[in-house]
């Protein structure tokens, strides 16, 4: 009965942050950027950083080892956490027209990601916060949950007005991301709730304002983005530009 129940009180969590993400930026989605599009994600990011060391966020971790087991282990979060990027370039085969060609979407992901990925690291380094599992003290934030909800957010401007539900998909990998992290012990939900926050914040920023996009390189040459996922300590892209001769 009682594992039910903190299923329930997960399934519960993950529900609620998916709703009020998704509500919110049907709200907002024929607006421009102004401050109230990174309300959202000041609100997860000053969240998880009041959970962190408190009793509630070793209350949620606790009831998540008891609903996952303690041996609890899988590599799908590796899977998860870049679906929402996947998703961006697969949209159009799927029939929905994306807002940017496959060249703007490409600088956009180069550099909305590394935006995150400086702010994760950073903080991972300033804090230094011990993982519930022990292995190091680069707990908080939890990149990969940054990683999901930047390319969710670039996902979501993307294809927000082709079809309001695909756009929207990418924030259910991304939350998914960020459950099987604290259910891995990798991360606490403070931990994943900032890394959401800087990810959303990253990625709506680029998606309006990206000062790569307008860099020409020369007029007549032309390349390719290849992006790949890399993991070890920390999860994050790498990228290989290939000349067109």
């Amino acid at each position: 009965m009682r594992k039910i129940s903190n299923l329930l009180f997960l399934c519960l969590l993950v529900t609620q942050m998916n709703g009020q993400i998704i509500d919110t930026l049907s709200l907002s989605a024929t607006k421009k950027l102004s401050y109230k599009t990174f309300i959202l994600p000041a609100a997860l990011a000053v969240t998880g950083a009041a959970l962190l060391n408190s009793e509630l966020n070793n209350s949620i971790q606790d009831k998540s080892n008891r609903v996952f087991v303690s041996d609890f282990q899988t590599q799908i979060d590796n899977i998860t956490v870049f679906t929402p990027m996947a998703q961006i370039y697969a949209g159009r085969l799927f029939g929905y027209k994306p807002k940017n060609n496959v060249k703007h979407q490409t600088v956009s992901i180069i550099t909305a990601n590394l935006l995150s990925f400086v702010f994760v690291t950073g903080l991972k380094n300033a804090v230094k916060a011990d993982r519930p599992d022990g292995s190091d003290q680069l707990s908080f934030p939890s990149g990969h949950s940054a990683i999901a909800f930047t390319n969710a957010a670039l996902l979501f401007q993307e294809y927000k007005e082709s079809n309001f539900w695909y756009a929207s998909s990418g924030f259910l990998f991304a939350t998914a991301t960020g459950v099987l992290r604290i259910a891995n012990k990798k991360h606490f939900a403070s931990d994943v709730l900032t890394g959401a926050g800087i990810g959303l914040a990253s990625g709506f920023l680029i998606s309006y304002y990206n000062p790569l996009q307008n860099i020409k390189i020369g007029k007549k040459k032309k390349g390719t983005a290849l992006l790949y996922p890399q993991f070890g300590n920390q999860i994050g892209i790498g990228a290989v530009i290939l000349p067109n001769f």
